[in-house]
């Protein structure tokens, strides 16, 4: 599959990325939602609204997705693979999240980042592009 996207190292910068500062999060229960928003918090993001996204949601644009208030989804179950979209945050704060993260699950996540390209795209092609890159990752640690 070619995508019109690619994969980029984060670095360490203080800087806003892209987009406005929001966390998309997809694939939680009801449980796990308090669970991860609470280590949102503890790294620092507690500032950052978020957006629970159940399958019902995966056909939106990410753009679309990015204009819903904080805690839409709330309590709804997702089915939807894990993933946590950053928009608007910066490398330090998802590089702390992705260590906590690290520290408190054995879940596999997909992290990414909102992008210029990727916020024109339908969350669920974002995810399949997202689990694309991760299988050719996997392959080249291989």
């Amino acid at each position: 599959m070619k995508t019109a996207a690619s994969f980029k190292k984060l670095s360490r910068s203080d800087e806003p990325l892209y987009g406005p500062r929001k966390i998309l999060l997809c694939g939680f229960s009801p449980p796990g939602q308090a669970s991860f928003a609470a280590l949102i918090y503890q790294a620092g993001l507690r500032d950052a609204p978020l957006v629970w996204i159940a399958a019902d949601r995966a056909d939106m644009l990410v753009a679309d997705l990015l204009r819903l208030p904080d805690q839409t989804g709330l309590a709804e179950a997702s089915t939807l693979p894990r993933a946590v979209i950053l928009s608007g945050v910066t490398e330090n704060e998802i590089h702390r999240l992705m260590a906590l993260n690290r520290k408190t699950s054995r879940q596999a996540t997909i992290w990414a980042t909102v992008t210029p390209v990727s916020e024109t795209w339908t969350l669920n092609k974002l995810l399949m592009e997202l689990q694309a890159e991760r299988k050719a990752l996997n392959r080249k640690k291989k």
